[in-house]
């Protein structure tokens, strides 16, 4: 089968388009015919290995896992002799772990949930690390009618889930992203708009019960002003090096949440097939919406990683994969 592999961390420059094994399925895994998957920023990470800390996980080298991608859309072929739950012909969707950018992906059978009529591959692939880590953000957060939330990046992956989510429980929401994206975010249900090439935020006069931050740039002091007393901010990202990255501001955030009225959070998302079923009922009864920027054929995602590094794309960026060549 096909698959994007690569031998080394790197630029999108490592990335091959190359033949490999089909995967052989477990007793509890189930082989998918991919049909769809999507981009997200930790895709973007494991093949730069960047920061370097993430190789004590990944291999400390060269990637102990070739195939990179982990949100996947596609249809069940062959399930392992204890799955219960699926058959072939079964329309699924989910996080894999890697491997995803692959005509065929051998997933754990409980990670998998259902894709609804009416719902496609390619919408149904950019649901499991994007929305969900939003839709977690917001409950964590508190989020319920009438809560002010600002999304700091709300135009990106997961910032578009969240203006939306949030919007449709009933919040205030204030979406941040650059000139092109406000109408767009506005467009996603947003109250209120600031480009944050125009206005620093975090100067105004104006506070939030919720401060989803997902696009760093700011300082925790700095938002925190903006943060309403008994506030939650909530963080899944931060300035950092190439060694630790992100983690000294997630650790502060964590440090800090101990000892402040403030509710100070780090973001972890966790797999939840349920909330992938809430999602894409959402998606089913036409009260949220996928953005998504571009589709590209699989063989073409070097390119497209490359286009999520230099132009911050809106929403996600979907890959396709053509008819695979049957055994």
């Amino acid at each position: 089968m096909k698959a994007i592999v690569r031998d080394r961390y790197g630029s999108a420059d490592v990335l091959r388009y190359a033949d490999v094994p089909r995967p052989a399925v477990g007793p509890e895994q189930v082989l998918v015919r991919v049909h769809a998957c999507s981009l997200n920023f930790g895709d973007r990470v494991a093949m730069s290995g960047e920061p370097t800390m993430i190789r004590l996980a990944w291999g400390l080298r060269r990637p102990r896992v070739k195939v990179l991608g982990r949100d996947v859309a596609g249809t069940v072929v062959e399930a392992g002799a204890k799955v219960t739950r699926w058959q072939p012909g079964d329309e699924v969707f989910g996080e894999v772990n890697q491997r995803g950018f692959a005509e065929y992906v051998a997933a754990p059978a409980d990670h998998l949930a259902r894709i609804p009529a009416g719902v496609s591959f390619e919408q149904a692939a950019t649901l499991p690390i994007a929305a969900s880590t939003a839709l977690q953000a917001l409950r964590l957060g508190g989020v319920t009618t009438g809560s002010r939330v600002l999304v700091n990046g709300a135009s990106g992956g997961v910032g578009t889930f969240a203006v939306q989510l949030a919007a449709g429980l009933g919040a205030e929401v204030t979406g941040v992203c650059s000139t092109r994206n406000t109408d767009l975010v506005r467009s996603l249900g947003a109250h209120a708009v600031v480009d944050y090439t125009r206005e620093n935020f975090t100067r105004g006069d104006r506070s939030y019960d919720v401060v989803f931050d997902l696009a760093g740039g700011h300082g925790l002091a700095a938002l925190r002003r903006v943060l309403a007393p008994g506030g939650t901010y909530l963080s899944s990202s931060g300035a950092g090096g190439r060694v630790l990255g992100p983690l000294p501001h997630l650790l502060k955030v964590a440090v800090l949440g101990t000892v402040t009225r403030q509710r100070l959070r780090v973001v972890t998302a966790r797999r939840d097939t349920g909330d992938l079923d809430h999602l894409a009922g959402l998606i089913a009864a036409g009260r949220l919406s996928p953005v998504i920027e571009r589709v590209r054929p699989l063989s073409e995602t070097a390119e497209a990683l490359r286009a999520l590094e230099t132009d911050h794309a809106r929403g996600k960026i979907v890959l396709v994969v053509p008819e695979a060549v049957q055994p």
